[in-house]
């Protein structure tokens, strides 16, 4: 197929999407590229947005990075757009960005095929995987997801959450539960100089914590932290880290041999020495207990959650130990930790999309390299996927980056395969949004609703307040 211009969908305007978009318009080509973002959420950025706790500036500041694409290469929805730049200056590349829409819903494959000559999947997973004990569905246990979709402000939540229990558990040795912890043991009044959204602070303010438990199966090196999310659980106001010394004394052949080795493991090694010195002092009596206390405990299988009349009333833990090779062994020693609400934070899940094979157990969409594969192993024409519905949930953002290359390189490589659109004009689109009644909103919108969300905070003396109400962004986006 000889192109002289490439017309490329692309579903999901996270990281892993934008990136995508990005790396496209820097592919080496001899032919014009027109991109089409598109997000259900009327602002763009993913779990960037919606997935990263508010008092993390320094890792939301990617945002930046990803505005930075959008802006440079979004030259507005008319075709006369792509034309501009082309010529002597090689081939253009263009980016729009339609948000508040809905695959599936407001627009399906049999249109992508229409407008497009290829696909790229890239819509996360936001979903949290289960965890399959016993009354592990009782009253007060939740999905880490669900929590961080609430204090993130996202708009299709509800706007409560019911913050009741002294004694909370969290499950999961990942940054997600340190996440969910940091936000469910910090004061309040110390995230206001974040983006909170009010609803959340308010909620927030009235929580009763005072001790919080954080469970993993394998040892204290062995954990998915990274060290400066781990560092920055530790300099939370008034709150000590409790430190369980026997999950310290275990001969492990493993982690002498190979994780100790390991630059970033000896870095979380030496934070928790410094908690255990530091509790060292507060058994003394040299140091005055804080407020509220996170128990940190290690070699620690949930089994069971403890329920009394249908609600969480403590975690049953069976002892683990390690088998000198990586893993674990199970010691038969049990206890009950008396919490009255519990978080799952064992990773994230995908979900289905319409038309497009699903893998029910890894929660991925099936793909070779990117390159989507029907139920019979072939190759799906012109459907590609790349981020965590490509690979599942794992690894930081950054790692989006070469997982997008891969994807573009495999999609250039099939361009004599890739669909024959039978209505590739640009302007098309939009028009088709527009007959279907959808409120799209546009990069221009999204700078719309930035600013009045800065504004709300300038006004209220803090940096940010995030809009929660998707009704409410959607009319800010669209200037009314």
């Amino acid at each position: 197929m000889n192109l002289s211009k490439m017309r490329l969908a692309i579903v999901g305007a996270g990281p892993a999407g934008i990136y995508a978009a990005d790396m496209m318009i820097k592919a080496e080509r001899d032919f014009d590229v027109e991109i089409d973002l598109f997000d259900q959420l009327p602002a763009p950025y993913g779990l960037v947005r919606y997935g990263v706790s508010p008092d993390h500036p320094r890792i939301k500041g990617i945002i930046k990075a990803l505005r930075e694409v959008l802006d440079r290469t979004d030259r507005g929805n008319d075709s006369d757009a792509s034309a501009e730049g082309a010529g002597s200056q090689g081939p253009h590349g263009s980016v729009h960005y339609y948000g508040n829409v809905r695959y599936g819903e407001h627009i399906t494959l049999e249109d992508l095929k229409r407008h497009y000559h290829a696909v790229i999947f890239s819509t996360g997973a936001i979903r949290d995987a289960q965890l399959s004990i016993p009354g592990i569905d009782a009253e007060a246990s939740y999905g880490a997801a669900d929590f961080v979709s609430w204090f993130d402000g996202h708009p299709d939540v509800p706007r409560e959450w019911p913050l009741e229990a002294k004694q909370v558990a969290v499950i999961g040795n990942g940054n997600v539960a340190l996440d969910v912890s940091r936000m469910l043991i910090k004061h309040a009044e110390d995230l206001l100089p974040t983006e909170i959204p009010d609803n959340v602070h308010r909620v927030l303010d009235q929580n009763p914590i005072e001790e919080l438990h954080l469970f993993g199966r394998r040892g204290p090196q062995y954990v998915k932290f990274t060290p400066l999310e781990l560092r920055e659980l530790g300099e939370v106001r008034d709150v000590d880290m409790v430190i369980d010394e026997r999950d310290f004394d275990l001969d492990d052949p493993y982690v002498t041999e190979t994780l100790m080795s390991n630059k970033q493991i000896i870095v979380i090694s030496r934070i928790m020495n410094q908690w255990r010195e530091a509790q060292k002092l507060r058994e003394s009596g040299e140091v005055a207990p804080a407020s509220r206390r996170l128990h940190l405990h290690f070699w620690s299988k949930p089994v069971e959650v403890v329920t009394e009349n249908g609600r969480v009333a403590g975690i049953k833990i069976e002892r683990t130990a390690p088998d000198g090779q990586g893993g674990i062994i199970d010691t038969g020693e049990f206890e009950v930790i008396p919490v009255q609400s519990l978080y799952r934070a064992i990773g994230y899940f995908g979900s289905p999309l319409e038309e497009i094979p699903f893998d029910d157990v890894r929660g991925v969409i099936p793909n070779e390299q990117g390159r989507v594969q029907s139920a019979d192993g072939s190759q799906m024409q012109g459907v590609y996927a790349t981020g965590w519905i490509k690979r599942g949930p794992v690894g930081l953002i950054g790692h989006t980056k070469s997982d997008a290359m891969e994807t573009i390189e495999c999609l250039l490589e099939d361009r004599s395969k890739l669909w024959q659109p039978s209505e590739p004009e640009s302007a098309a689109i939009p028009e088709l949004l527009r007959s279907r009644n959808v409120p799209f909103t546009t990069v221009e919108g999204w700078h719309r609703l930035d600013e009045h969300e800065l504004s709300l905070g300038e006004a209220a003396g803090r940096e940010r307040i995030k809009v929660v109400s998707r009704e409410e962004m959607t009319k800010v986006s669209l200037g009314e």
